[in-house]
């Protein structure tokens, strides 16, 4: 189990979930939530990966708020974006990289996974910061300049059937990092819908859901660990 700290943010400050070990060098990960806000299925999944071995760190983007309906995550995923929010979303996210950066010290392998609203930063900020080598998206698409400003792996996690993102949506996504040069693997969970992954969701899937983790873990394991499982 992990617990709550303070993150600082331009003079600022926000929530930051920590949960792990934290020794010198050791692989971590940035956990970027959906537009339901910091809520007890990211802390659940931060204890979940620190579990694996990992050390992680999963900002508050949203001021302590949390979302149980479609309709209130609507009102603070659009409050969190306006021009008029300080801190930005963005700078939270880049300050929890910084912050993981500085525990951990130069050394360690640092990656980034976004759910939904969340995946969007975590396509964009490994533009931003080279420290991060390892992207995982959960049903989330951002396309754009920042896909070729960043060398970053990139592993999806897709619905069969989505009503925020489209199919050509998907593809477009996957050939913009292929064209870049990037490392990119798109897994699509048949049966599913948006938010299969998120245990409080009616649209919860836990047999895709539990696959999509594994393979998260397996490919952190690859691009975060000096030597991965099995070498």
């Amino acid at each position: 189990m992990g617990g709550f700290g303070a993150l600082e943010v331009g003079g600022k400050s926000a929530r930051l979930y920590v949960a792990g070990d934290f020794a010198p060098g050791a692989p971590g990960v940035v956990v970027l939530h959906a537009w339901w806000g910091l809520n007890h299925d990211v802390i659940a999944y931060t204890d979940r990966l620190a579990a694996e071995g990992f050390a992680v760190v999963a900002p508050d983007m949203f001021g302590g708020e949390v979302a149980s309906t479609v309709e209130g995550a609507e009102r603070l995923a659009g409050a969190a974006e306006s021009p008029d929010t300080d801190p930005p979303v963005e700078s939270i996210a880049l300050a929890a990289v910084d912050d993981l950066a500085a525990r951990l010290g130069p050394t360690s392998r640092l990656g980034v996974i976004g759910f939904s609203f969340g995946a969007a930063y975590a396509t964009l900020i490994p533009a931003e910061r080279e420290r991060l080598v390892a992207s995982v998206v959960y049903y989330g698409v951002y396309t754009g300049p920042h896909i070729e400003r960043s060398s970053a792996a990139v592993l999806g996690h897709f619905a069969e059937s989505d009503q925020f993102e489209s199919d050509e949506g998907i593809a477009e996504l996957e050939a913009s990092i292929r064209s870049a040069g990037r490392e990119v693997t798109i897994h699509r969970y048949p049966g599913t819908g948006h938010w299969f992954a998120e245990p409080s969701r009616d649209a919860y899937v836990s047999d895709a859901a539990d696959l999509a983790f594994e393979r998260t873990v397996a490919f952190l394991q690859a691009h975060l660990l000096a030597e991965p499982p099995g070498v």
